[in-house]
């Protein structure tokens, strides 16, 4: 695209390089002074203005088209004819408007937009409201002014722009059109996200009993991408794999991802879009809301996901692990400068915001939440609030529903779950008078030692739910009571005797883990082997995973833990067994470089045999969804374990696709792609990367770029990291921190991806620019971290690169503390694990 490649100017011509109007006349600047560190043009005038008076700022400015996919920058791809079409997309959050147009680009500064692109005819261009008229580029022939409608008011980090040759698939309903867009060769990929726009806005209009207020939708993927998607009102852009769902060759669990990313950037057009965080502390009412959203929306639209499981394993699991570090942050996060706001989009105001969301949805209950939640968002509409605007709103609807005690506000319960970090273990203790005992605590994965601030400090008002063996009722997730922040111990009467079980925080409802005396846990181990239904799917995902990370951090002893897992061979939901591999994978991980990974290996693929046997390898598309996804699990797990028959059909199927005489189901597809390179050496990785240059499947894309990271050859998995690194070497930069996370978690490839990063730290910095992918560069290379060597290499690293790794400070000090964390568990459990191998036995490698 012609013109593309030159800087971009906004409306220049004939103006003097800076004016400043007011109804009387003209301003003189004085001074102009640029604050780098704060990002700000400080411009003094010859006389003072008065407050609320209207000035009118006029300059010339450049912008550059850059290729740091960041404020408004070029991308290109190949077309079906071999030829390279360039096209220009915008990502401004959350401060790179400023990279654009001159703006007061902060949250707060809500303006309306009228926005005019200039483009070539052969192409088209979008911004946030449709196009209101054209007109030609004077003096440039085959070039068109789009000329668009005013916005609403808006943030700046929502403005967006494109310009490309995409074709769109439109729908209109109820007086909105929904396009999606997308390259003329992947137009067909389309349908599935046209219709879960269409249905989604549907659903959250009547959640909200707000009407989506713009009078159109588009979705667009775009090639170059720095995010999963970007909630810009009205044109929501997205990577391709984020949208774009191809029903011959992409997962289940590639669909769920597209609906679930739709969802929650649709979810955004009302908490982020038309009611604003009046500052970046509060950025979690964006990103909590929008991941919570997106999964009561899902629910509603594919009941037969069980997305309330799913989410509980996929969004409450993570973020009680991430939460659990000292080197945590509060969900409300003081910001100071530029570099800190990227870093607070991380799994604390996504996942963790998500939580206690669904948390306070559970104790005012669904009516009364959605009651508040309309209140709040009418009150807001096209302005900015902070969550104490939420408190008050939800505590007002609590107040006519009686859901909530008269003395009792939902902001001095929620203060603590915001204000403060981490989160509580309740410990219920049982006594031989049919009482028990519960006393609340701070919650670490390290012990208390490792961490700078004092743990009495720290209390919570937890929502408190239970039920027992003699009458399991599972339902009853409004708060029986609360253990206030102000008490650390309280008495529980009416306990059943103690030959009977009991359960704490139904559903796991609230955000807080529970531990027992080891009476209880034998109960709750003796039913979940006799009759497993009994207790709720949800409560069963809590059970494994609260035991597993209770014994990680040394709460709970490690028979106890890995004795619920004897149950699984009766299981046959997803979401127990996703929570079962996700805290085994931790012992796996801290056990693949030692002399006791035999032992361990023996044990999972022991475990997950039956599994297999019983979901087969052989995928079917017309099997349950759940189904397919759980299939997709254990053939990843077995296959990385070396299960023979799965090792062998894997590689079978590998071949005959290599050789072009068939396909792979999709479901399993990355597993088979990732034996294949493992097994079949150098041939496989250059098959994989041919195919990878030669296809135009975006489905198909991040499961062979992955596959070239599990080769078993050293000098390939260089090639690799280079490649990944490499401008033009036809791995796109938003891809590279994928491949190297592919190398990273190769068992072989660990330790080179860790020399490669340490090596090359301030070239991979300069070839990213401004593009944030360094801090999940760091996470991949130092997650297996366990030894002094390594916590030692890491601090130097840290202290070589003081100013380059200032925008990934949070992450840097998380890996410190989480590798603390790792060295200390190898001193504590590795000796513990090894023996109850030995005593279950599993002494030997297979």
């Amino acid at each position: 695209m012609a013109g593309l490649e030159k800087p971009c100017q906004a409306g220049t011509q004939g103006r003097t390089p800076l004016q400043i109007h007011t109804g009387d006349g003209t301003l003189s600047a004085t001074s102009m002074n640029y604050d780098k560190e704060k990002e700000w043009m400080v411009i003094e005038l010859n006389e003072e203005v008065t407050a609320g008076e209207q000035l009118v700022l006029s300059m010339n400015f450049t912008g550059i088209l850059n290729d740091q996919l960041r404020g408004f920058y070029r991308s290109s791809y190949i077309n079906e004819d071999g030829d390279t079409v360039l096209m220009a997309a915008s990502f401004f959050a959350p401060t790179d408007a400023r990279r654009a147009f001159p703006c007061l680009d902060e949250p707060e500064m809500k303006a309306t937009y009228t926005v005019s692109l200039a483009r070539e005819e052969s192409n088209g261009a979008l911004s946030n409201m449709p196009v209101k008229s054209h007109e030609p580029v004077p003096d440039q022939d085959g070039w068109v002014w789009d000329h668009f409608e005013t916005t609403a008011r808006m943030s700046t980090y929502l403005v967006a722009f494109i310009v490309s040759d995409f074709e769109g698939n439109t729908k209109v309903s109820k007086n909105i059109t929904y396009t999606v867009w997308a390259r003329k060769s992947k137009r067909g990929q389309t349908e599935f996200a046209l219709q879960t726009a269409s249905r989604a806005t549907k659903f959250f209009e009547e959640y909200f009993s707000i009407p989506y207020p713009l009078p159109k939708q588009d979705l667009i993927g775009i090639p170059d991408f720095a995010a999963g998607a970007m909630e810009n009102w009205g044109l929501i852009t997205f990577r391709e794999t984020a949208l774009l769902y191809d029903n011959e060759v992409s997962s289940a669990h590639e669909k769920q991802g597209v609906m679930e990313t739709i969802s929650h950037e649709l979810a955004h057009q009302w908490f982020g879009d038309l009611v604003t965080p009046e500052w970046w502390t509060d950025i979690w009412l964006n990103e909590g809301f929008a991941t919570y959203m997106s999964y009561v929306a899902m629910n509603s639209l594919q009941p037969d996901w069980s997305q309330e499981s799913q989410m509980v394993v996929d969004i409450i699991s993570p973020a009680l692990a991430m939460d659990s570090l000292p080197s945590s942050h509060p969900i409300s996060n003081v910001i100071n400068d530029p570099n800190e706001i990227s870093q607070i989009f991380d799994t604390i105001s996504y996942n963790k915001g998500a939580a206690i969301i669904r948390m306070m949805n559970y104790f005012l209950t669904e009516a009364t939440f959605k009651k508040g939640l309309t209140s709040y968002l009418k009150t807001f509409q096209y302005s900015v609030a902070t969550q104490d605007d939420l408190w008050h709103h939800l505590t007002e609807a609590a107040y006519e529903d009686e859901t909530l005690a008269a003395d009792l506000t939902v902001k001095e319960i929620m203060d603590t779950w915001t204000l403060q970090m981490n989160y509580p273990v309740l410990t219920i203790t049982r006594r031989h008078d049919n009482t028990a005992v519960a006393t609340q605590e701070r919650f670490l994965l390290t012990d208390p030692d490792n961490s700078t601030d004092d743990d009495n400090e720290y209390t919570w008002w937890i929502p408190f739910t239970i039920t027992d063996a003699v009458n399991p009722n599972f339902t009853r997730t409004k708060p029986t009571n609360w253990i206030p922040n102000y008490t650390k111990v309280v008495l529980l009467t009416s306990m059943p005797d103690n030959d009977k079980w009991i359960l704490v925080n139904l559903q796991q409802t609230g955000f807080y883990r529970v531990n027992y005396d080891a009476e209880n846990w034998n109960l709750l181990v003796a039913q979940l082997k006799e009759d497993h239904s009994v207790i709720h799917i949800n409560s069963r995902v809590q059970i494994i995973d609260d035991a597993l990370n209770l014994a990680r951090a040394g709460w709970l002893n490690y028979d106890t833990a890995l004795s619920i897992n004897s149950y699984l061979s009766l299981e046959a939901e997803y979401a127990p067994w996703q929570a079962a591999l996700t805290g085994l994978s931790y012992l796996e991980m801290m056990m693949t470089r030692t002399a006791g990974y035999g032992p361990m290996k023996h044990y999972l693929l022991d475990i997950l045999t039956p599994l297999y046997d019983s979901v087969g390898y052989e995928d079917d598309p017309d099997d349950p969804h759940l189904d397919q996804i759980k299939r997709s699990v254990v053939v990843e797990w077995t296959c990385h374990l070396g299960h023979p028959d799965c090792l062998q059909e894997a590689t079978e199927d590998f071949n005959a696709w290599l050789n072009q005489s068939s396909s792979i189901s999709a479901n399993v597809k990355s597993s088979v792609l990732c034996t294949g390179v493992a097994e079949g050496g150098v041939e496989a990785w250059e098959g994989v990367w041919d195919y990878y240059n030669n296809t135009d499947s975006t489905s198909e894309n991040n499961g062979l770029l992955r596959a070239l990271g599990c080769s078993k050859e050293m000098w390939l998995l260089s090639r690799t990291l280079e490649l990944a690194f490499t401008e033009g070497s036809g791995i796109r930069k938003m891809d590279s921190a994928m491949v190297f996370d592919a190398v990273a978690s190769n068992d072989i490839g660990h330790t080179l991806a860790w020399t490669f990063l340490r090596n090359n730290w301030d070239g991979i910095a300069a070839y990213y620019g401004t593009f944030n992918s360094l801090s999940s560069l760091i996470v991949s290379a130092t997650r297996e971290f366990n030894t002094e060597v390594e916590r030692d290499e890491l601090e130097q690293f840290y202290l070589d690169h003081q100013d380059s790794l200032e925008v990934v400070s949070y992450t840097v000090k998380e890996a410190l503390v989480n590798t603390d964390s790792n060295i200390k568990w190898m001193s504590r459990s590795y000796d513990v694990i090894l023996h109850w191998l030995d005593d279950n036995g599993y002494s030997g490698n297979s």
